[in-house]
């Protein structure tokens, strides 16, 4: 493993860009917690706007870290999971969380 400068194959980049980008991870976080509809993301995220939550999912879906399914009928039902791809994910996002409260706990006025 080198260090010198980020590479498209190194494994560390190729997680950090599965995460990256506004929302993504809140989005991302909705998820683990199951199947969510459009309107359940955004009642989760309500300063989210609907374009940008559009946007989110299509490149997580490109990504491959979303499966998103529509149901036949009227209205159609769309709804969104985690792949098994995206559930590998799980670990990084929790423990970018216990990160980020340490790094609040010790830093309380920040």
């Amino acid at each position: 493993m080198t260090w010198d400068r980020p590479t498209a194959g190194c494994p560390v980049e190729v997680a950090l860009a599965a995460i990256s980008g506004r929302w993504a991870t809140l989005v991302l976080r909705d998820l683990m917690r199951g199947p969510r509809s459009f309107s359940q993301l955004r009642a989760g995220l309500p300063s989210l706007s609907a374009k940008v939550l559009t946007e989110r999912l299509e490149s997580l879906v490109a990504q491959g870290l979303v499966s998103c399914s529509r149901s036949p009928g009227f209205p159609v039902r769309t709804s969104y999971s985690l792949t098994s791809k995206g559930l590998l994910l799980r670990p990084l996002l929790e423990q970018l969380y216990r990160t980020g409260e340490a790094l609040l706990g010790e830093f309380p006025d920040h």
